[in-house]
């Protein structure tokens, strides 16, 4: 006879191992601590390098546009990786969004848009899903199937369907999206950070900028995604089927024998993580542009799992490597002659000095030498140029990417169980 799992049936220290045992420095006051230092390694890089972008309103609307692609497929991969099953197939997933996406957004407007690519997401998560559960394919392998087979299987269906509409549609790309989704601003507030903004005072007019661009030309679609980090957060460590879904990815074994359908649990996970890549792509296609083009995730995916493997497979930690990555690459477009991601090499420069500080105070030796090491050549590189290559332009993602994970100080501990096989009955 099996026991129903409940929120005490398994040990919560062993499934939330990263929960803090220091009150007076809970995750909520980490995360200020964060932000309020970020803020002001950028007001020191604003008043040094005379670029006032990088704290600007505008430039903070485009990271929270670029950041929603990273942040949901992130969310979508924490599901599947938190169940035990590895979603390196996030970047097909979120092609297929895009597609079907666009698709039912020429047909029906962005809501209609929004519904299809999610089902489209949804599909590809269920084929991940059932090869990887069901036919117990290697993780990798099928990830990185769907990652191939996405976009061939769009060119098909672009050619089917768009070859003869004309509005600009063929092979490559579709039709316009009808419609947009609504924005938001709130006219009071954002005028009066507007002036605190212009008038450039340290730290003061840079934090008023960038809370001014959270809350100026907000889509609707942007403020339901900021809606759905606490709601994901609250699934998965404060609801029984949260606590069940983690259980399969640390031991699915020890969840079967108290009662857990380890596989069925596994395959909703993985579909839900399709669902969000797919919510990841319409809103690429609905908010960021307004139609689909072949190849324009830009390898979005495969930073969206970056982030969830830096955020340490949790759901605030994922957004807020998110949102790194989303800033670089606002950074990047808006600087377009360079001028902005020069600076970003000062503003990288302090925070690795920070982190090696952070971490010989904390005795990690190999972690300070390597923060040392890349603060110091951030900072030659900085002094001993002017502008940046615009060939390395489009790359300020991915190299951020690369900075932040050889400077990373935290202790990553991804599920035990994460891309290891289950059958039923079969102990480990």
């Amino acid at each position: 006879m099996t026991t129903a799992i409940t929120p005490r049936s398994l040990d919560e220290d062993l499934l939330e191992p990263d929960k803090p045992t220091k009150p007076w420095f809970s995750p909520e006051k980490r995360w200020a601590l964060f932000a309020v230092t970020g803020v002001a390694i950028l007001s020191i890089t604003r008043v040094l390098s005379g670029a006032t972008d990088l704290t600007s309103s505008g430039l903070t609307t485009e990271t929270l546009r670029l950041t929603v692609p990273f942040a949901l497929a992130a969310l979508g991969g924490l599901f599947s990786e938190r169940a035990g099953v590895v979603n390196i197939g996030l970047e097909g997933m979120m092609i297929l969004g895009t597609w079907f996406g666009a698709y039912g957004g020429w047909h029906w407007g962005v809501w209609g848009g929004l519904a299809f690519g999610m089902l489209g997401g949804a599909l590809g998560g269920g084929l991940h899903a059932t090869a990887t559960v069901i036919f117990k394919v290697d993780h990798i392998i099928s990830g990185v199937a769907i990652n191939l087979l996405a976009p061939g299987l769009c060119r098909y269906l672009s050619a089917a369907v768009y070859a003869n509409v004309g509005e600009g549609a063929g092979v490559r790309q579709s039709p316009p999206v009808s419609g947009d989704f609504p924005t938001i601003t709130i006219w009071p507030l954002s005028n009066a950070l507007g002036s605190i903004e212009q008038h450039h005072w340290f730290f003061i007019s840079d934090a008023a900028g960038m809370a001014r661009g959270l809350i100026t030309d907000l889509s609707l679609f942007t403020l339901g995604a900021i809606f759905l980090v606490p709601i994901i957060w609250w699934i998965l460590w404060r609801t029984t089927f949260g606590l069940r879904l983690r259980s399969v990815g640390e031991s699915p074994w020890a969840s079967e024998s108290v009662g857990v359908k380890v596989i069925r649990t596994k395959f909703i996970a993985v579909v839900i993580s399709g669902l969000l890549a797919g919510m990841a792509g319409v809103f690429i296609v609905t908010v960021t542009t307004s139609t689909y083009s072949e190849g324009q995730t830009s390898g979005r995916g495969y930073i969206a799992l970056a982030a969830l493997i830096f955020g340490n497979w949790r759901p605030v930690s994922a957004v807020g490597a998110a949102t790194l990555f989303g800033y670089s690459d606002a950074v990047r477009l808006r600087g377009a002659s360079g001028v902005a991601v020069h600076a970003f090499l000062l503003s990288g420069a302090i925070a690795t000095a920070l982190v090696a500080i952070v971490a010989a105070i904390q005795g990690r030796r190999k972690n300070a030498i390597m923060s040392g090491l890349v603060s110091a050549g951030l900072l030659i590189w900085y002094l001993t140029t002017q502008t940046l290559p615009k060939e390395f332009l489009p790359y300020t993602p991915h190299i951020v990417t690369l900075v932040v994970a050889a400077t990373a100080l935290r202790k990553l501990r991804m599920p035990k169980a994460l891309g290891i096989p289950f059958r039923r009955g079969e102990a480990q």
